[in-house]
Parts: C-alpha cells; structure tokens; sequence
C-alpha cells in the first residue's frame, strides 16, 4: 500500500493506493502535520487517531508526504522521525508543499517549467527538472498572495464596502455572505486564519461570471500574479511552459490563457487539486 499525503497547516489530505494507482481505503482527512508548530508527540496523536491509518499502517510500503512547514530540514527529519515511527515498515519521503504542485503539474519527471499555486494562496516557482528555485521569498497573504483566494476575497470585500460593485452583483453578494461590519471584523483579526476566512469569498466570483465586473476583477488579479511572480523568470519563460495548481488558476483557465498571450508566455497544464495528480507521478514512477 502506497500513502499519498498533502497537508496544510490545518488539514490534511490522505490517499492509499496500489503500485498501479488504484484506490484501496476512501480518502482520508485529518488535521493538518505541521512539523514546524507541532510537536512530535502531537504529530503523532493525529495520525494514529484515525482508525483507517491505524488499522492498515503495517501493511504501507511508501509514504510520500508534502506539507506546509517542511521547507527547511529540522521540522523535515522531525516529520520523517514520526511517519517511520508510525509505518514502520515503510519507506518516507517528506517534501515541501510546493514540491506536490510541481509533481502533479509536469508531463514527465525531469520536465524543467514554471509552476505557480493559485489556490487560498498563492506563489510561482521554477523546477529545473531536479531542484526548484524561488525568486521571490513570501511575506504571506497580507502583503503578497496576488491572485489567490485571500486576495480575491479581499478585493470582493472592498468593492462591497467602497460601493465599487454593480448594484446587482452587491445585492447577491450580501445574500450570500454576512457582511455585517463587526462579524467580517471579527473573523479578520480576531479568530484563526483570516487567509482562509477571506478565501471563502472567492467562489463568489465564478458562480458570477456572467458579469464584466467579475471577469475584469479576475484579469486584474492574474495580470497583477503574472507581472510580481511569474515574470521574475523572464529567461526561463523563453523555453519551458507554466504550469498551475489550484481551484483559482483551475476556474480561470480562460482568463490566464489571455493575460498569458497579452504577456508572452506559454501556458501548460491545470491541476485542481494536486493530490490527484500525485497519484500518477508517483504510480507511473514505479
């Protein structure tokens, strides 16, 4: 049994298959396996709180893991420590999140590209067909983040209260959401992940693609993404593709294909969520 995990700081995604890709347990989620604010007795109790994972663990004889807050090697080896723990007769392979938007986007395993994440956040890196490089080191959603759900939501918040939205997309909007000044208020700098929180405005706008107002908003956002991230590997753009990962780029596909002819690069491949196209990196790898 092969365990394919992708893990965020809050949840984490979980697939068991065969050597041919095949599905063997339904998906599984737990909370999200930061090693970089988790202890390893934490980590652990996660894990083995989920009955499938438990009951099946000595029958796994791969883990690859990606997951926020293993891009430096301290909380990496920690991670490593505890899935071999766990799995014990398992082979461990922990790699940063970013690494399962590379896999699950490129055609082939040593295919050199720029690969960008445009989901709750955002960030745009290049894979040399071996190592990845990143040009720009981020500040996170309230400073970078262009294009990305927090982004969007962020936007969709403003033109609501600066009366920037059609009277017919600002009455929808309303209807949709509590945009009550003291409970956006409250979610933004009271309660956990205010990234995610503003992420959920985002779907908003591809349920309202009918309107211009919605379609500049999502340009505006791609164009802003492509000018700060993607066009910081200029040279590179010259000969490899771009390649997205993420519901945002997934629902945009239209609108990245033009700001992309506007600003001469090529676009590649679209991967929603990139645990599935983990699955066939790594089934086709063995």
């Amino acid at each position: 049994m092969i365990l394919i995990v992708d893990s965020g700081s809050t949840k984490c995604d979980w697939i068991a298959v065969d050597k041919d890709g095949n599905q063997l347990l339904e998906k599984m989620r737990t909370k999200g396996l930061n090693p970089a604010i988790l202890s390893e007795k934490k980590l652990k109790k996660i894990i083995k709180k989920n009955k499938e994972l438990k009951a099946n663990r000595e029958t796994v004889t791969n883990v690859y893991f990606y997951g926020a807050g293993c891009g430096t090697e301290r909380p990496k080896a920690l991670l490593r420590s505890v899935l071999e723990d766990v799995f014990k007769n398992a082979a461990v392979e922990v790699h940063e999140d970013t690494m399962a938007a590379v896999y699950a986007t490129i055609n082939h395993n040593k295919e050199a590209a720029v690969v960008c994440i445009m989901g709750t956040g955002s960030n745009c890196s290049y894979f040399d067909g071996e190592n990845l490089h990143q040009r720009v080191n981020s500040l996170g959603y309230s400073v970078m983040d262009d294009a990305s759900g927090n982004y969007y939501g962020r936007q969709l918040l403003r033109d609501y209260y600066f009366n920037h939205m059609p009277e017919n997309i600002k009455i929808a909007f309303a209807s949709k959401f509590n945009v009550e000044n003291d409970y956006v208020k409250y979610n933004l700098y009271k309660k956990p992940n205010p990234n995610a929180y503003l992420a959920n405005f985002a779907e908003f706008m591809f349920l309202h693609k009918d309107s211009e107002y919605t379609i500049n908003l999502i340009k505006k956002g791609i164009k802003l993404f492509a000018t700060t991230m993607i066009m910081q590997y200029k040279e590179e753009l010259k000969t490899v593709p771009v390649h997205f990962a993420g519901s945002i780029a997934y629902f945009s596909q239209n609108e990245i294909k033009e700001i992309a002819n506007e600003m001469g690069f090529t676009v590649g491949n679209f991967e929603r969520r990139p645990i599935e196209g983990l699955v066939l990196f790594h089934t086709n790898s063995n």
